[in-house]
């Protein structure tokens, strides 16, 4: 069995989706980020890192959103999160890689700005500049959305992924208006039984 170790309100939302989505036989367990267990030495024996997700398998531990999410959708194919084409499954993952490497990084300058600077002045304007940086990724991410899913007519494990990072908008100061595609997208995603059954979970 599948455990997924999580926090509310970070990046591990798309890979428990994506484990209710797919039908996984799973379980999660919550990390207490706000008491910094994420740092613990019992977490730290699990993920080195010290941070979430991490997914014990049966084979070992992953970590990395996209790793995890490229797992759960070859471990279930018959939920069909991925495509079999190898150039349309390319692509998703140089989107879910966009994701987690430009577009969560950017929206880190805000609230963990030490992990690239210890002058106050300089955290202070990455923070200043995450409307602006995040709010470019977005603009590009609406601009190529072919919908109805992030990937175009099919749903993929690129679209909890593209939910959870949508869901920090309003957080980064950007103005939803700009985004209706993205908007829409959170809306029908919001709709899918599976995430209104994990977001019971993480924010019960």
């Amino acid at each position: 069995m599948i455990k997924l170790y999580y926090a509310p309100g970070s990046c591990s939302l798309a890979s428990h989706i994506t484990l209710e989505e797919a039908g996984a036989d799973y379980t999660v367990e919550r990390v207490n980020t706000a008491a910094n267990q994420q740092q613990s030495p019992e977490y730290k024996a699990i993920n080195p890192k010290g941070r979430v997700p991490a997914m014990v398998t049966d084979r070992g531990v992953l970590t990395e959103t996209p790793a995890i999410l490229a797992f759960i959708a070859h471990s279930h194919p018959k939920a069909a999160l991925a495509p079999a084409d190898p150039f349309a499954y390319a692509q998703m993952q140089a989107f879910n890689s966009y994701l987690c490497s430009t577009v969560h990084v950017a929206h880190a300058h805000k609230g963990r700005g030490t992990r690239w600077a210890d002058d106050p002045a300089a955290i202070a304007e990455m923070k200043r500049k995450v409307p602006e940086s995040v709010g470019a990724c977005f603009d590009l991410i609406e601009k190529g959305f072919g919908g109805p899913w992030a990937m175009g007519d099919a749903f993929t494990v690129s679209d909890p992924y593209l939910f959870t990072l949508s869901g920090w908008m309003e957080g980064d100061g950007l103005d939803l208006a700009r985004y209706p595609k993205v908007m829409d997208h959170r809306r029908r995603m919001l709709e899918r039984p599976a995430v209104r059954k994990v977001m019971t979970v993480v924010t019960g």
